[in-house]
């Protein structure tokens, strides 16, 4: 066995024991972070506006801490953004995360020095708890490739400026520095097709065994691999067998990937985002990703059915109930406070913490008072691509309200790599499937108030020419997958089959 395996599979042990530990008192780990983070926000702006000195409990902190999302947060971001001193986390960030997405375009997301140690530590264990379960080392000899922003920043009164996954490339360990693809220069090209391209050459001579990044992106390089070399990624790469992603569900690009790949390679999923490192699929056995709780963030969560009330209940950890949907709130060692990540989550185990990424509480189907959410669509999409033969690169789901002549309807756009023989069979379990996770689209079907979903094609990489013309193609950016209104479907009109 290499050195260099062998070294992992010790650390991966190491980790394994210390992981078991915080896990085993998860209520108390919480509560330990958040006297923690009180006690370091009582030193800043935030703190003193807020009366964190007389904080004692949870409850204190939401008499005193209303949630707020970036835009009600921005007065203080603000002020960090000009270069003040101990307005939200003691001291200066040391970056400041450019994300976009809100109604007044780009916003700037804190990153401290201890948090941004905390995102690289969850990266690291997760791959260790890879190792731990299953044994495989033989990868870590190999290429690793992480599709990423660039990591040139800027600086901002003081402060270094960026992407995350830009950033993140500055924390690479020494240890992993030969293995780590692409070329520095190449990470550095800001047109994605260009970059990619790049990447192909760069990667074609070498013997990659991890990969790395959000899938509808590491799709067109496995596609332009394919297209250089007219060979299955698991042919050109033979030693491949990592497959890491975040930031969507994997499941709908599944069976497109082990057709692009040519096998099945095992696959880890992370939840991070510029504001912190969440969770992480920590076994291939089990279902879900180990929220983390010892990372610097204290969460609290409401439930989504009850978000838009005027006092929803704010629940910390010890309150949570499996297969409800909530939103997700933090407090992080970054200086967000009682921050609506956007984001929801439904626990599928609470021994230990388990969770899958539901959908953002902005996103989300209700014309008609169904309330449909991500994970229900995309569990449709899986249940008929595993009923089917189709294939699917891309898909987003949008409301037809007011429709002549006929009932309104679901209009679900779809990019197919391979359309199903069956199409009418395909959209027959799409429907069924949705209506078995979601009671109110079932009673809109019975009731004759809407009608069965309707499948609109679109192009061969026609999701991409969209995301290009709209400026938004590759990096962290990500196809949204529904939506309650029919702006995103009209747009993708223009590439319809």
């Amino acid at each position: 066995m290499a050195i260099k395996a062998f070294a992992a599979r010790l650390f991966a042990s190491w980790v394994s024991r210390k992981t078991k530990r915080w896990v085993s008192q998860p209520v108390a780990i919480q509560e330990k972070v958040f006297r923690e983070l009180i006690q370091k926000g009582s030193r800043t702006q935030f703190g003193k506006d807020h009366h964190f000195d007389s904080i004692r409990n949870h409850q204190d902190f939401v008499s005193r801490v209303p949630v707020r999302d970036y835009e009600a947060l921005r007065p203080y971001v603000d002020r960090v953004v000009k270069g003040e001193k101990d307005i939200l986390w003691p001291g200066r960030p040391v970056y400041l995360a450019k994300t976009s997405g809100t109604t007044s375009g780009a916003k700037y997301i804190p990153i401290t020095n201890i948090s941004i140690k905390e995102q690289i530590k969850a990266s690291r264990n997760a791959i260790l708890s890879y190792i731990h379960e299953t044994g495989n080392t033989r990868f870590v000899t190999g290429k690793m490739i992480f599709l990423q922003g660039s990591p040139e920043l800027e600086k901002k009164n003081g402060i270094h400026l960026g992407r995350l996954s830009g950033i993140s490339a500055h924390y690479v360990p020494k240890y992993l520095q030969k293995n780590r693809m692409p070329s520095w220069e190449t990470n550095c090209i800001e047109d994605w097709e260009t970059k990619v391209n790049a990447i192909v050459r760069e990667t074609l001579p070498e013997n990659m065994t991890v990969i790395a990044g959000i899938p509808s992106w590491v799709q067109m390089y496995f596609e332009k691999l394919q297209q250089a070399t007219g060979k299955k990624v698991g042919e050109v790469f033979k030693n491949f067998q990592l497959f890491i992603y975040g930031g969507v569900n994997y499941e709908p690009y599944r069976a497109k990937f082990e057709n692009l790949i040519g096998r099945k390679v095992d696959s880890i999923e992370l939840f991070p985002a510029s504001e912190g490192f969440f969770a992480y699929q920590d076994s291939q056995k089990e279902k879900g990703m180990l929220l983390l709780l010892n990372a610097g963030i204290f969460y609290e969560f409401i439930r989504a059915d009850e978000f838009y009330e005027e006092s929803p209940k704010r629940l910390t950890i010890a309150d949570v109930e499996i297969g409800v949907n909530y939103v997700m709130i933090i407090s992080t060692n970054a200086g967000l406070w009682g921050y609506n990540l956007g984001d929801t989550v439904q626990f599928i185990s609470v021994k230990p913490y388990r969770v899958i990424v539901s959908g953002r509480i902005k996103h989300f189907i209700s014309a008609f008072g169904e309330h449909v959410i991500a994970k229900e669509v995309e569990e449709a999409m899986r249940e008929a691509i595993a009923q089917t033969d189709a294939r699917v690169n891309e898909f987003t789901v949008a409301p037809r309200v007011e429709v002549v002549g006929e009932l309104p309807f679901h209009e679900w756009l779809v990019e197919f790599e391979h359309p199903p023989a069956d199409m009418k069979r395909f959209i027959a379990v799409l429907d069924e499937t949705l209506q078995e996770q979601n009671s109110y689209y079932y009673d809109l079907i019975a009731g004759k108030i809407l009608q069965p979903l309707k499948v609109t094609h679109i192009k061969a990489g026609g999701f991409q020419e969209y995301m290009k013309s709209i400026g938004k193609l590759g990096g962290q950016n990500k196809v949204q997958r529904l939506a309650n209104d029919s702006k995103l479907a009209d747009a993708l009109h223009a590439f319809k089959l």
